[in-house]
């Protein structure tokens, strides 16, 4: 018997996923599979890369199978996911594992035409994948009815805090049947997700397979410390000197990501950068040049790369670190994914130690600092504020807190094209889960 199909999943969904290529379940997919088949809530907490993607929607497709949709065909499962580029991913692995099920599902988000989405509505369809905002336009519009839905999965839910989306998550759960399951995925546990779990979940099941802030043992991360005005220079360096031929590269702000795609450009490095200021358009034509191995580097700020599953990217570089720790270990996750191997470099000047050293302390590990050979910096140059768009400042000699306060100010713009102001979190509103054609158990509680 297949290990999947030892899970619990029907023949069709692991036909699928062997033609995917996959015979073995990560520790997430051997976790919390048979807990969702049984239509429990589930929170589960684990670091980018280990196949939660996998976890959520093969159990849902089984589950879903179980029932006929009705003649007119309402979704049934809706999955949340805070940008673009995640929801795509997992329409497309949805698409896949349900290849033979005969389930249909859609993808909707902002930024690009609305009447697509809303003929596939039409049509009929099982599952839906969506970001807030463009969920939201449909809500308004009563395009989309949510009337029928039965799971419910928050996915990257510590990422849709940052962007502001409470309220936006709140407002989609008042018109959710109350009765449904509920699935949580979350790389952290800061106490807005806990605060959100204990309104959202019944009595659920907890997959945990990292603890908070742990990075993945395959990756191997370096420091390189250099003077704040030769970054760009030594980028370049290490691309020409290492051989890169496929790198992530982080920054801060979508102004610097834009400056030093075309810096790398200009010196022979095939580059573009991904933002939320690009249009949809740019950014799959961006990403889908990434994967295909054309370019050599994608310039990239934390939201946009959010979603971005790469197979087998050997490089992450973090040209500037981020202002909030627990970005560094998402930005690191994109590489060493799945069991794999990577690299994880980051460019440190002077402004940054106290970035570094939060970064250190949360992964609960010391960084060897290096200095590559006719780049050290000057031991002379002292802090500088950092810049982290829109004129506001943080790091330095300012307060880490303070710090990261302006930079999840600063991201809640949100990437599917609808603003969002910064929300309080608050009760999110009622949930239950279905009675499932396997008997469980259903419970209601009133939001």
């Amino acid at each position: 018997m297949s290990d999947f199909a030892a899970l619990g999943l029907p023949e069709d969904l692991v036909r699928a996923v062997h033609e995917r290529g996959y015979t073995t379940p990560t520790p997430v997919q051997r976790q919390a599979i048979p807990v969702v088949l049984e239509g429990r809530d589930v929170i589960a907490g684990a670091q980018t890369g280990t196949g939660k993607t996998a976890a959520f929607t093969l159990p849902m497709l089984a589950l879903l199978k179980r029932t006929p949709p009705a003649p007119r065909r309402l979704p049934r499962a809706l999955i949340l996911t805070p940008t673009r580029e995640l929801a795509a991913q997992v329409e497309e692995s949805v698409r896949h594992y349900g290849r033979h099920s005969g389930l249909r599902s859609l993808v909707m988000f902002g930024g690009v035409g609305i009447n697509p989405q809303i003929e596939g509505l039409k049509r009929g369809i099982d599952i839906l994948v969506a970001t807030p905002g463009r969920l939201l336009d449909h809500l308004q519009q009563r395009t989309v009815d949510l009337s029928k839905i039965e799971m419910l999965v928050l996915d990257e839910a510590d990422r849709m805090l940052d962007m502001g989306f409470i309220r936006d998550i709140r407002r989609v759960l008042a018109v959710l049947p109350k009765q449904r399951q509920n699935l949580l995925f979350s790389a952290t546990f800061p106490s807005e997700i806990k605060e959100l779990a204990a309104s959202l979940l019944d009595d659920p099941a907890e997959v945990e397979i990292a603890r908070q802030g742990t990075t993945a043992a395959q990756i191997a991360q370096e420091v390189v410390l250099v003077d704040r005005n030769r970054k760009k220079e030594l980028l370049v360096h290490l691309f020409e000197t290492r051989r890169w031929t496929q790198a992530l590269v982080f920054t801060r702000t979508k102004h610097l990501a834009n400056r030093l795609a075309e810096h790398l450009d200009k010196h022979g490095i095939s580059a573009l950068a991904i933002h939320g200021n690009k249009s949809q358009t740019a950014r799959t034509r961006a990403l889908t040049e990434f994967k295909s191995g054309r370019l050599q580097a994608l310039v990239a700020t934390d939201i946009a790369a959010r979603g971005i599953d790469i197979n087998e990217l050997p490089q992450v570089v973090n040209f500037e670190l981020p202002m909030v720790a627990e970005d560094y270990v998402h930005r690191i996750g994109r590489t060493a994914r799945a069991g794999a191997t990577g690299s994880a470099c980051s460019l440190v000047c002077v402004d940054e130690h106290r970035l570094l050293d939060a970064i250190e302390r949360l992964t609960r590990q010391r960084f060897e600092r290096q200095v590559v050979a006719g780049y050290a910096p000057d031991p002379n140059q002292r802090p500088e504020p950092i810049e982290t768009g829109r004129g506001q400042r943080g790091g330095g000699r300012g307060a880490q807190g303070q710090s990261q306060g302006h930079a999840h100010q600063h991201q809640r713009n949100a990437v599917d094209g609808n603003r969002r102001q910064p929300q309080g979190t608050g009760n999110p509103g009622g949930n239950r889960r279905p009675a499932h054609a396997n008997g469980s158990r259903s419970r209601q509680r009133a939001g």
